[in-house]
């Protein structure tokens, strides 16, 4: 076969020039490093641990901080009135996907955007917050994780009644800025009957109304307290702990870091645990799948945990059908 040459055809140098020259772009532009992908995180918290968790699920999936992906952190250090400033700053960095913690921010991302995925964590009751239309379904730009709260909340009354038979009145403090916290509180005032319990709810939706709280708890002759899941409450749950030492109030708390620090008992979700599922979501969605498309799911991993000190401190017996079920004991 003849080369193009000895067949008298020779393609002219201008030509070659430029086919080098776009070869060489090409290879330039093939070589240069892809952009890492945005995720804009806000908590209205301060959660270490959870976050951490999140940064390993980030790992076990693949992605290497600062190379794959791209972290804007934000916290609220439990102030709500400021969430809606820093989702608004958080979006205004244009993240791929954002990823939130509680309801007060799922809505705050929510009003803010309606084009950017949002991947709740932890969402008392997303489905009765109009954050999505269903579990199997959520539509829209919102998808991730549930807490099931109205379940955490009639479970943790049933312990609190298994901890101490003879309870018959027990307060329940709870936010009227959470928009889940009103029926929960419903949904516990119409259960406590068949459990021969009277709840009375306390309101706390800032640092000066705890002292006023517990004053009310002990005029209503209450012999216990369970704290729905708030994080404005876990910023103040050493004020919680001083509270109830004085008063001598038996604490179900919503966290177990309320219980290392000295609570008498905790019955929660393993939050770090839905931080790292949260992982999942947010990888599916830098591929290209849409919220809508990705149902929402609910905890999997419970904790049960108590003090034996402090139990001890209120006179208080822990009962042996707890004990074998606790995840931690603290003695």
């Amino acid at each position: 076969m003849l080369s193009a040459e000895q067949a008298g055809f020779r393609l002219p140098t201008a030509v070659l020039v430029c086919w080098l020259g776009l070869f060489c772009l090409g290879a330039a532009v093939s070589a240069q490093p892809i952009a890492p992908k945005r995720v804009g995180v806000l908590v209205v918290g301060t959660l270490v641990q959870e976050m951490e968790a999140f940064r390993q699920g980030l790992r076990d999936a693949g992605y290497t901080e600062g190379r794959d992906v791209e972290l804007e952190l934000r916290s609220a250090q439990g102030d709500y009135s400021r969430v809606s400033s820093l989702m608004a700053d958080l979006v205004s960095s244009q993240p791929q996907v954002l990823v939130v913690d509680t309801t007060v921010a799922a809505r705050a991302a929510k009003q803010a955007t309606d084009t950017i995925p949002i991947v709740m964590v932890t969402v008392g009751d997303p489905e009765g917050s109009g954050l999505i239309e269903s579990l199997a379904k959520p539509g829209g730009n919102v998808t991730g994780l549930s807490m099931m709260t109205r379940e955490l909340s009639i479970k943790r009354l049933e312990i609190l009644k298994e901890l101490i038979p003879t309870l018959k009145r027990v307060g329940v403090m709870w936010d009227p800025s959470v928009p889940w916290h009103a029926k929960a509180v419903e949904d516990l005032r119409s259960f406590a009957p068949a459990l021969g319990l009277i709840v009375t709810p306390v309101r706390v939706q800032r640092h000066e109304e705890l002292e006023a709280a517990f004053s009310t708890l002990r005029q209503a002759h209450a012999e216990a307290l369970s704290v729905l899941d708030n994080a404005f409450y876990f910023t103040e749950h050493a004020n919680v702990l001083r509270l109830a030492a004085r008063t001598k109030l038996p604490v179900m708390h919503p966290e177990k870091q309320s219980v290392e620090a000295g609570g008498l008992i905790s019955y929660s979700v393993d939050v770090p645990d839905l931080f790292r599922r949260s992982v999942w979501y947010v990888d599916r969605i830098l591929k290209g799948a849409k919220p809508r498309d990705l149902p929402v799911e609910q905890p999997i991993k419970f904790e049960l945990v108590v003090n034996l000190k402090s139990a001890k401190a209120l006179g208080l017996t822990i009962p042996q059908s707890i004990l074998v079920r606790a995840n931690k004991v603290f003695r």
